[in-house]
């Protein structure tokens, strides 16, 4: 059987995620959950980028830039250490960022490894992620017009909040809520077979 885990991205990934990346952008994927990594692109080193993660790790740095706590992970397949995803955990967000539309959990899965249920197992290993940092309610949001993520998130019980205009991208978006630990329990005995558990 298949087992997925997130890992902390470290310098032996860095060809890994360099391969994860380009993938994306060959299929003209957007880029989601992954932490800025597309930076890369735009000049700076991988381990620049794996600098930038430790600080957003940190409450002075992310006031200063107006950011939010944040950790982010490779969601990767054990049974061939694949990296099949990445997923960006956010927490501590201020009633003001979740007004503003931030939310709690943004997840990619790489085109090639789409369509397998590997998206739900990303999004459940988030609320994992979340639960262990005490967060108790999530919101997670998505374009009206995305079918597939609306699916995944209605699939693990996000119940819809609001439909509205992201001030960020003008798209029409629908707001999901999680009651992080009802979902974690409700879902544990269908996804705990498929999760590795370390970092």
């Amino acid at each position: 059987m298949e087992k997925f885990f997130l890992e902390i991205p470290s310098l032996d990934r860095k060809q890994d995620a360099l391969d994860y990346l380009e993938e994306n952008i060959k299929y003209g994927s957007d880029l989601n959950g992954i932490g800025s990594i597309d930076k890369w692109l735009e000049g700076i080193s991988y381990e620049e980028w794996l600098l930038e993660l430790k600080r957003r790790e940190n409450s002075e740095y992310v006031s200063k830039i107006n950011r939010c706590l944040s950790k982010t992970f490779f969601v990767v397949r054990k049974n061939d250490n694949r990296i099949v995803g990445m997923i960006n955990i956010r927490y501590n967000i201020s009633n003001e960022m979740l007004k503003k539309g931030v939310s709690h959990i943004g997840y990619g899965i790489r085109p090639t490894e789409r369509n397998k249920g590997y998206a739900k197992i990303a999004l459940y290993l988030g609320l994992l992620e979340e639960q262990k940092l005490c967060e108790e309610k999530v919101l997670l949001e998505c374009t009206t017009d995305n079918i597939a993520s609306n699916k995944i998130i209605k699939a693990l019980g996000g119940k819809l909040e609001a439909t509205k205009l992201d001030p960020n991208d003008n798209m029409m978006t629908n707001y999901y809520y999680f009651n992080v630990n009802k979902t974690v329990k409700k879902y544990f005995k269908q996804y705990d077979t498929k999760i590795e558990n370390h970092h």
